[in-house]
């Protein structure tokens, strides 16, 4: 993982605009770079990734008071006029609040399929994305290569995991995960819902899914991987139903283990640059793939 992660970034050379930016084919070719008025930028369509106020912010913001945006962001011309961003939400609400009338970017006509493409893969790799935000960025790409002719399915799903620098079964369950509605999605992002447990739900349709959002409410409590389970076997074989649902859910849940594994134990696996989620979800995986192996035995 360590080493696909690197090999992601060896990649990534800054020799000129189309280097940095990542021009394609069907890009044209008659590109520029302006100073666009701010009031003129307007965000991706179903933007999935979160522009927040915190310290990083405010780094960027003093940066750009101070030099000016040094890395032109990328849109394209907006139906109604003005651009939309593709890449530089981040770097448009920082010089805003740098007290900045304009920013540069470099205009291109892509198509959606194309400004998708590049949306997600300019901002995936980031280190504070959450699993909501992930989960919506690997299925909007995934649909714009789908638009594109790409072979749905397989190879797709591991070119993509490739480029990100995960594997293609922690795409594949990041895509799952995105059928989840924003309300029990918000419970996966607060930790109220695991990874594990919030894909088994993922596989129910929306109104099982509101019931179990809102029993999840009602109760203020978790749900463990049986329960999950249970969820996901009834929703499949059509007999679940609200009361079901409350049934599973209040069924006493079994003293709860917990293992702490030293920091410098984990560290000789794992480089710096990986979260704790990433650590988790790498051993869980990990731990299944040990468990089918015994269970083959």
């Amino acid at each position: 993982m360590a080493n696909a992660k690197r090999s992601v970034a060896d990649r990534i050379k800054l020799d000129g605009y189309d280097a940095l930016f990542g021009a394609s084919e069907g890009a044209d070719a008659t590109e520029h770079i302006i100073e666009a008025p701010l009031g003129d930028l307007h965000d991706f369509k179903n933007h999935p990734f979160r522009v927040l106020d915190d310290e990083k912010m405010e780094e960027t913001v003093e940066s750009i008071r101070q030099y000016g945006v040094l890395v032109p962001g990328i849109a394209r011309p907006r139906k109604g006029g003005g651009y939309e961003i593709i890449a530089g939400h981040r770097r448009k609400h920082a010089s805003g609040l740098a007290g900045k009338e304009t920013m540069p970017v470099v205009v291109r006509h892509y198509s959606d399929d194309e400004a998708t493409i590049i949306m997600v893969d300019s901002n995936i790799q980031r280190e504070d994305i959450l699993a909501s935000e992930k989960a919506k960025a690997y299925r909007m790409k995934y649909e714009a290569l789908k638009h594109q002719g790409k072979k749905a399915g397989g190879r797709t799903i591991e070119e993509m995991g490739e480029e990100a620098g995960e594997s293609a079964k922690t795409v594949q369950r990041y895509i799952w995960l995105s059928r989840l509605s924003d309300g029990l999605l918000a419970m996966v992002d607060a930790k109220k819902l695991g990874f594990m447990q919030g894909l088994d739900i993922s596989f129910l349709d929306g109104e099982a899914q509101g019931w179990v959002f809102t029993a999840l409410e009602e109760n203020n409590s978790g749900i463990n991987a049986a329960q999950s389970a249970k969820l996901k076997e009834y929703g499949k074989n059509g007999e679940l139903t609200s009361a079901m649902v409350k049934l599973i859910l209040s069924e006493e849940k079994p003293k709860e283990r917990r293992v702490t594994i030293k920091a410098d134990k984990i560290s000789q696996y794992f480089e710096s640059d990986y979260s704790n989620e990433d650590i988790e979800r790498i051993i869980l995986e990990l731990l299944e793939k040990w468990k089918g192996e015994r269970t083959v035995r």
